[in-house]
């Protein structure tokens, strides 16, 4: 990847490859879960912890194959489980029902089961290698093939189902002589046929087995990934105007009837209820947006927003870790940070919640009905009461009662003929310099 991040902490569609494995996994009903790491990976592990807390972590301290990294958790699969799923964290688009499928392979008296996929550019792939009945009997990698094998167009997955009661013996079976001079879990394959144990196929879609080794596969996942999405969004009731320019996280929740317009970025974090529209250049983190919500065009949602049914955000507003109450409006040129604003308040164009300064961070509070004019600041910690008026321009510093109106700037002053005597003065200037 050419990155100092590990692999499997890339994130497609705002969660790691990791935790798409590991979601996937918890989705297909999978009891206990193992993760082993590479020497040093702290990070892979905590981010293991952080998304499957029960998680399992062994230490892989030497890289010998792909068997050597199972056996790093030879005391998980000792402990008299019913099946062991061998998944890798960097295919990140493998489905629960896929996962499913795999363990349903080892039903009716099978002992190993492989995930495998029809391409028609096997090269560098392990070829699965099937008797007269189609099951397999080895796996051969690419360095190991001869010619006719590597013309198979079934290819290894790389996932694979193992009776629990003969994990171990079958995985310390596997030896090394290879061309890579490693432990091969594929060989389990071949070590089950020769033992005269049943093995299977189950077939996947290839892209749905995608590996990630570099930032272009990277990409590719991300854009199979945003497909999935936005399929599975549309289908539960909301309309994706552009679909293709509209981008989804792993987490994202749409309800029935939610519009979203072209160009909108959607990160992670993020609710929107029934009936919302979201506009075009939109772009919503941490956030929940109720039933008949408005937001944009050209807003910015941050993290802790949260807008109450039929609140509207204008064009060119920026919101973060605030509440928005039923049927507020903040139209335009706005920014409320650190704050609550009351239902059906209406905040004018260019108003900003002053919460920082320098140091630590003020909340605003702005009661139901009130109304902020254009331009005011609101220097937190303030509040505004209920119903009470704010006018344009304003620098507000303290409380504001309800139903009062407050006013804080200068007076307007009027020097009648100035604007006529200043241009005649320039003028002479501009001629006689």
């Amino acid at each position: 990847m050419k990155s100092r991040r590990p692999k499997v902490l890339h994130e497609v569609a705002g969660r790691s490859m990791l935790a798409h494995v590991l979601a996937a996994v918890d989705s297909a009903g999978v009891d206990e879960v193992a993760v082993v790491v590479g020497a040093g990976r702290d990070d892979v592990g905590a981010e293991a912890r952080r998304f499957r807390p029960d998680a399992q972590v062994f230490v892989q301290d030497r890289q010998l194959g792909t068997a050597h990294a199972v056996l790093a958790a030879r005391e998980a699969i000792a402990a008299d489980v019913d099946d062991l799923l061998v998944l890798f964290a960097d295919t990140p688009l493998v489905t629960s029902t896929t996962v499913a499928a795999l363990r349903d392979g080892l039903r009716d008296g099978a002992s190993v089961a492989v995930l495998a996929f029809e391409t028609q550019t096997p090269f560098g792939y392990g070829r699965v290698i099937r008797d007269a009945e189609g099951r397999p009997t080895a796996i051969r990698e690419e360095k190991d093939a001869s010619d006719d094998e590597r013309r198979l167009r079934l290819c290894n997955a790389g996932l694979m189902a193992i009776e629990g009661a003969r994990a171990l013996d079958l995985l310390e079976g596997v030896g090394k002589a290879n061309a890579q001079g490693e432990y091969y879990l594929t060989d389990v394959v071949g070590l089950a046929a020769r033992g005269g144990l049943e093995t299977r196929v189950v077939p996947a879609a290839e892209e749905e087995v995608l590996g990630v080794n570099d930032r272009a596969q990277l990409a590719r996942a991300e854009a199979l990934a945003q497909d999935r999405l936005r399929r599975d969004a549309m289908l539960a009731g909301a309309t994706l105007v552009a679909p293709q320019t509209v981008f989804l996280s792993a987490d994202t929740k749409t309800g029935r009837d939610v519009t979203i317009e072209p160009d909108v970025v959607i990160g992670r974090g993020v609710e929107i209820g029934d009936g919302a529209v979201i506009h075009s250049f939109s772009h919503l983190e941490g956030t929940t947006v109720g039933e008949g919500a408005q937001v944009g065009p050209f807003a910015r949602l941050r993290p802790g927003t949260r807008l109450a049914a039929k609140a509207k955000v204008g064009n060119f507003v920026e919101i973060k870790a605030a509440d928005v109450g039923e049927g507020a409006k903040v139209n335009h040129l706005t920014y409320i940070g650190d704050a609550s604003v009351g239902a059906r308040a209406n905040i004018g164009a260019g108003v900003i919640t002053c919460n920082y300064d320098g140091f630590f961070k003020y909340r605003t509070q702005i009661g139901e009905g009130a109304f902020i004019g254009s331009n005011a600041a609101l220097v937190a910690p303030v509040t505004v009461g209920d119903h009470a008026y704010v006018g344009s321009g304003s620098v507000i510093t303290r409380d504001v009662a309800s139903d009062a109106l407050a006013v804080g700037r200068g007076r307007q002053v009027e020097k009648a003929g100035w604007a006529a005597q200043f241009r005649a003065a320039q003028a002479a200037k501009k001629k006689g310099g």
